[in-house]
C-alpha cells in the first residue's frame, strides 16, 4: 500500500482551499476519528484527507464558513478543503506532534488561550473537544482541529437555534461551564487582561471584512449581521 505523502505545515496560500476535491475518486484507507460519519482517504498522488459526511449541504457550508472566519481572525486550524459532494467537507491529514489537551505544556496552553475570543465569537462550544481532543500541536503551533461545532450547528449536527444569537455569553461559559469541563480546564485560569487580548483578535476585524467573508463563502446576510452584532457584544463585555 502506498503511504501518504509527508505532512506539511497547515499554512496555505489564499486560494489553496478553492480547489474542489472529488471524493469519489479517492481511496478510503481508514475509518472515522470523531463523532460524525467520516473516513481517511488518499488520492492518486498520495495526499491524504479526512472527509466528513455531514447531514446536509448546509452543515458542510457552515463548517467551511467557520474555518474561513477562523482564518480571518488569524486562528490556526487544520487546512480545510471543499469537496464536489455538497454534503462533505475535508481537512488535509497531518501528523500532529500532540493531539490532546492533556499533552499541552504551559506555553502551549497560553498559546491556545489567545483564541478564546474567536471560539466565543463563532459560538464554538466544542473548542476544546468533548474529551479534550480538539486541540493539537503541529510544528510548535497549537491548532483547533475541527470547527464543526461553530456557528449554527452543534458538533454532532443539531441546530443551535436561539442559542446562537447576538449575545456572546460563550466568553464566560467556555471558562466556567461545568458541562464543558475541558474548555474550563483550558480557559478557566485566564485573567481579565488575557481575555481582553483574546477578544481583540475579533474586535479588531472590520465589519466589512466579516460581511465579505460570509458573502464569499455562502453565508446569508442574516448570518453576517449576527456576526457583526456578536463582535460588538464581545467588545462591550470585555470593556466592562
Amino acid at each position: 500500500m502506498t503511504p501518504c505523502l509527508p505532512d506539511e505545515a497547515p499554512a496555505a496560500a489564499p486560494d489553496a482551499d478553492a480547489r474542489l476535491i472529488d471524493t469519489d475518486t479517492l481511496q478510503r484507507i481508514g475509518g472515522r476519528l470523531g463523532s460524525n460519519p467520516a473516513g481517511v482517504y488518499r488520492d492518486a498522488a498520495g495526499r491524504c484527507y479526512y472527509v466528513k459526511e455531514l447531514e446536509s449541504p448546509a452543515h458542510a457550508r457552515n463548517e467551511w464558513l467557520a474555518a474561513q472566519l477562523y482564518r480571518l481572525a488569524g486562528a490556526p486550524t487544520l487546512r480545510y478543503r471543499r469537496t464536489r459532494a455538497p454534503d462533505r467537507i475535508a481537512t488535509e491529514m497531518v501528523a500532529l506532534d500532540k493531539k490532546h489537551l492533556s499533552q499541552l505544556d504551559e506555553a502551549e496552553r497560553r498559546q491556545a488561550q489567545q483564541w478564546l475570543g474567536v471560539h466565543a465569537w463563532t459560538a464554538n462550544w466544542d473548542a476544546a473537544g468533548f474529551g479534550g481532543d480538539n486541540q493539537g500541536v503541529l510544528g510548535g503551533t497549537v491548532l483547533t482541529l475541527d470547527v464543526g461545532g461553530a456557528l449554527e450547528f452543534r458538533a454532532q449536527g443539531c441546530p443551535k437555534g436561539r442559542a446562537f444569537g447576538s449575545s456572546v455569553g460563550e466568553i464566560e461559559r467556555l471558562r466556567c461551564d461545568p458541562d464543558n469541563p475541558y474548555a474550563c480546564r483550558l480557559f478557566g485560569d485566564m485573567d481579565d487582561a488575557a481575555v481582553r487580548a483574546a477578544a481583540g483578535h475579533v474586535t479588531r476585524i472590520a465589519d466589512e471584512h466579516i460581511r465579505a467573508t460570509v458573502h464569499t463563502h455562502g453565508g446569508s446576510v442574516a448570518l453576517a449581521d449576527k456576526l457583526v452584532a456578536r463582535k460588538a457584544d464581545l467588545a462591550r463585555r470585555v470593556a466592562a
